[in-house]
């Protein structure tokens, strides 16, 4: 998962937590790497940290008292516009450091969520970051009040001409901002409020224990017993999560209802109209390019999910697989773990059969320690590419466990980090990508990686194993997230009317995925609370549709690769280069596509569609 950030000081990323030396040491493994958060900062007690908060403290205040309630009066007159640039490069310096500072707090928060000093750490990093941005707020707000026509005159001078890209955007804002002492209130309550609920939930899911065969175990290895090959062990699991779901579903419900009500709000006051328009605007997307993208997933579930689970079923010899057994490896799929190795080596070399400079990139986070890798007690589950800011470089985390899944998420988020690397050129303000292409560059570098091993691969059997996980990731990709899309907008929308119990939640999550999962999965009691775990739903209300926007995007950028001449490798590098710089649809120009065609996604889907179909020949 890739995030962008649009506020001058970024809080630490979220749901996300590093490595103390004093947690790390018992559980290190010598096999899997580690990542060194040191290029940050050296440890949580480092004197540097200490000095950068007082530093961040010192020039916003600064800042504010050269800048505030000047902006409209100086920007008009002459000199205006380098008066100005001045003014962003010093918000955009305050915003780099900033970033550091709560990226590393959050870097160190995903690596151990459960130690006592580092969540205080965690905590008393992101105070202080809420705290001295509240002496910036000001800048957007006045910003945007200076006229269409001055603000233009303005951006001729080549100094602020620069920053126009992120200008331009922030001005999208301007019909949804409050008055400043209301923003204020906003921003300051948020430490006490949806953050607070965020940092609860994930203190939570990494606390929570599963019992399995005598031994209590974390959120991310029981979920991994899901994919694996004996079927008792896929049943325990399914029963255990169950089980241990439902003794906290109270809790779970309460932080969904307050974080749904507290956007209510927010989204009341600012005038937005639908539950997903501050996502939309936040994606710089047109709502309609959403509602399209939906409509064409959920009309295209019997031909993809259905289709697939009913074939599926049938290779287990069965007419229905239990919701436990979804993931299950197939019966001829390989046996045996990949080690790490392999894993770098698969995806560095279909990297590199792509484009040797994104390969030298993406070889850095192996050489450079910017992976953590290894499973320990107490971390994030799951998997990202955090980029940090642009003077350090990203930082991927893994749960590496030697599945083949396993491999294609390395391929996926160092995918992220080629694009974080690239974009860093553009600085603070608009290196981040909107949510629009965020997940291009990851699902482009998955699908690399598979075709690589499929072209290497002699055996049929092996063929189509290959091919089957590949549609399994892609309908997890499509077809799950515009699910989790459709199941955030009924709890939003009903929540409106009051607060949801967790009975209803459930009700609502087994509606909307018996819709995508079709007739051949038999969903068993327990299921029902399996929408407690997702941390999207919580960090970042409806950015799951980003997934499915990616992976059917990338399904046309990849049909335009294999059918280009020559310079696709620099054109698409060049889109990557390109950041927050510009809207998708100018970056998919030179590509000639358009998402706003609503043929375009019918377009990416029949690439998932052709896949069902190959495998359906094959017997």
């Amino acid at each position: 998962m890739n995030a962008r950030s649009s506020s001058a000081l970024r809080k630490p990323a979220p749901q996300r937590k590093p490595n103390a030396a004093k947690s790390v040491a018992k559980t290190r493994s010598p096999k899997l790497p580690e990542w060194n958060l040191a290029d940050l900062y050296s440890g949580i007690d480092a004197p540097e940290i200490t000095r950068d908060l007082e530093k961040m403290d010192a020039e916003c205040v600064a800042f504010e008292t050269d800048y505030k309630g000047k902006l409209a009066e100086r920007t008009p007159g002459g000199g205006g516009g380098q008066w100005l640039a001045e003014a962003v490069r010093r918000y955009e310096a305050i915003d780099d450091l900033a970033g550091r500072l709560g990226s590393y707090a959050g870097l160190v928060h995903a690596g151990d969520s459960v130690d006592p000093a580092i969540s205080k750490f965690y905590g008393d990093v992101s105070e202080r970051l809420n705290n001295a941005s509240v002496h910036l707020l000001f800048f957007g707000l006045e910003l945007n009040r200076i006229d269409d026509e001055v603000i233009g005159r303005a951006m001729q001078t080549p100094e602020l001409g620069h920053y126009r890209p992120w200008i331009e955007d922030l001005r999208k804002d301007k019909p949804y901002q409050l008055e400043d002492r209301v923003e204020q209130l906003f921003h300051e309550k948020s430490q006490s409020g949806y953050s607070a609920w965020n940092r609860l939930f994930d203190q939570t899911i990494s606390g929570l224990r599963f019992k399995l065969a005598g031994k209590e175990l974390a959120i991310e290895p029981t979920l991994n017993l899901l994919q694996d090959r004996a079927p008792a062990k896929r049943k325990a699991a399914g029963q255990a999560l169950a089980k241990t779901f439902k003794a906290n579903e109270r809790t779970f419900a309460l932080i969904t209802n307050t974080l749904a009500k507290d956007k209510e709000i927010s989204d009341r006051w600012r005038g937005f109209q639908d539950v997903a328009d501050s996502r939309h605007l936040a994606n710089r997307v047109e709502r309609e390019v959403v509602d399209a993208l939906v409509s064409s997933v959920r009309a295209a579930y019997p031909r993809l999910s259905h289709r697939y689970y009913r074939l599926k079923a049938g290779w287990f010899k069965k007419k229905k697989l239990a919701h436990w057994d979804r993931n299950a490896p197939l019966p001829f799929a390989a046996t045996g773990s990949i080690a790490w190795p392999d894993a770098k080596n698969m995806v560095l070399t279909a990297y590199r059969g792509f484009s040797p400079e994104m390969a030298s990139i993406a070889e850095r986070f192996f050489t450079d320690r910017w992976i953590d890798a290894p499973v320990r007690p107490g971390k994030a589950p799951g998997a990202f590419s955090h980029p940090t800011t642009p003077s350090a470089h990203p930082y991927v985390l893994m749960n590496y466990q030697g599945k083949p899944r396993d491999v294609m998420t390395l391929a996926h988020e160092l995918g992220h980090g080629v694009h974080q690397v690239l974009a860093a050129k553009n600085g603070a303000l608009m290196a981040p990508t909107p949510l629009t292409l965020a997940e291009t560059a990851s699902v482009f570098g998955e699908m690399l990686t598979f075709k690589r091993l499929l072209a290497q691969t002699t055996s049929a059997r092996q063929r189509q194993a290959l091919l089957a996980g590949k549609v399994e990731d892609m309908i997890n990709t499509v077809v799950r997230q515009i699910a989790f899309y459709t199941f955030e907008r009924a709890i939003h929308t009903e929540r409106r009317n009051g607060e949801l119990t967790a009975e209803r939640i459930g009700e609502i999550w087994l509606s909307v995925q018996g819709e995508s999962l079709g007739p051949a999965i038999d969903i068993r009691p327990g299921y029902e609370n399996f929408w407690m775990y997702i941390p999207h739903f919580i960090h970042s209300p409806f950015y799951v549709y980003a997934y499915a926007f990616g992976d059917c995007l990338v399904n046309s950028l990849y049909a335009v690769y294999e059918n280009a001449q020559t310079g696709f490798a620099e054109r698409y590098l060049a889109m990557l280069a390109a950041g927050g710089t510009k809207h998708y649809s100018e970056l998919l120009k030179p590509f000639g596509l358009d998402a706003r065609d609503p043929k375009f996604w019918d377009g990416g889907l029949s690439v998932i569609a052709g896949m069902i179909d190959e495998l359906e020949g094959m017997g």
